[in-house]
């Protein structure tokens, strides 16, 4: 196993929240970090494996929150890295996946910190995988994508082509879409998916706190936040949600 070297960064997905499902490259950054700069999506718990003397320093950004500046948080891991400390910046999911790590790294590499990404399993594929949906499956779909519901200015997209999503047949899932999840399903009802086609709303993936909200996308037209369904959320929309009704073992 690599050792993180003094005045190095690695940026490590935590995963989707259940910490069995850290990898082992993971587990083994976070035992070795000086430093953990980690975000808001981490479950703590994670955190205990790191050792005793390492700086755990919070850097959540969750919307609607006051949260701090990107850019803060970046040069953060260049000061951190050029004090000689070993840095992990522990993020939910992968840090590629809608995490930012893609932003982080460049402002690394800007600045001639050295760095690694240790990927992690995000949340798009977990959250359907504890909930018994295959993202997948050939008598249904070949395509898959993933799309998200803020730019990098976390504001709402309104160019995203929903039209040619909806075309494709594949199964969506959709990262903080939720409160404008009417919006998107009145879209996607437009360019040609069925009304009637299942949809999962899956909140707190792959903790305790699970939970799954079966509809249609129909009836997310009329999505209220009245239906009390709790954030981080990952929305699937696709014919294979309906195999839930089969395939839902953590609750069998």
């Amino acid at each position: 196993m690599q050792v993180v070297p003094a005045g190095h960064v690695w940026l490590v997905g935590a995963g989707p929240g259940d910490p069995g499902l850290l990898t082992v490259a993971a587990l083994n950054a976070i035992q070795m970090a000086d430093s953990i700069v980690y975000d808001a999506l981490i479950n703590t718990e994670i955190l205990e494996y790191a050792q005793q003397t390492a700086e755990k320093i919070y850097s959540g950004k969750r919307g609607g929150r006051p949260s701090p500046h990107q850019s803060d948080i970046s040069l953060k891991l260049v000061d951190l890295a050029r004090q000689g400390k070993r840095v992990v910046r522990l993020k939910g999911g992968d840090p590629f996946i809608f995490g930012r790590g893609g932003e982080e790294a460049l402002t690394l590499f800007k600045h001639n910190i050295p760095f690694r990404v240790i990927p992690g399993i995000t949340s798009g594929i977990a959250g359907p995988g504890y909930a018994g949906i295959p993202l997948t499956h050939r008598e249904y779909n070949s395509v898959v994508s993933f799309v998200t519901g803020h730019n990098a200015n976390n504001e709402e997209i309104d160019k995203v082509n929903w039209a040619g999503l909806a075309s494709s047949g594949g199964t969506l899932v959709l990262f903080m879409t939720l409160y404008r999840l009417d919006v998107i399903a009145k879209k996607l009802i437009e360019g040609g998916r069925a009304a009637d086609e299942p949809v999962a709303l899956i909140s707190n993936a792959t903790i305790d706190k699970q939970s799954v909200l079966e509809t249609t996308l129909a009836k997310c037209r009329h999505y209220s936040r009245d239906w009390n369904v709790d954030t981080p959320c990952i929305v699937v929309v696709g014919k294979n949600v309906a195999l839930r009704s089969q395939l839902n073992w953590i609750d069998t």
